[in-house]
């Protein structure tokens, strides 16, 4: 793919927030008259550092530090901006 046509990707991926292969290989198509096929433009967007996973919430407590966090909390709910 050529620097063109990667900016042309870029920009479209940019401007409708949208990740599908299929839905952007046909707005290229239709907006650039880019003929580009759907691997072509996982590959490319893949090499863009876009990848096909969202990012999870991974709180990573564990039932012992759980309990401790509200131990804590419990003990220091009557705390004011004072310090008294």
């Amino acid at each position: 793919m050529t620097e063109l046509g990667q900016s042309m990707l870029k920009r479209t991926v940019r401007r409708s927030h949208q990740l599908s292969a299929e839905s952007i290989a046909k707005d290229l198509q239709t907006s650039c008259g880019l003929q580009i096929s759907t691997t072509t433009v996982r590959r490319e967007l893949y090499g863009m550092g876009f990848h096909d996973q969202t990012a999870a919430s991974k709180p990573y407590i564990t039932k012992c530090n759980a309990k401790q966090q509200m131990q804590w909390c419990k003990a220091c709910r009557h705390w004011t901006q004072n310090g008294t």
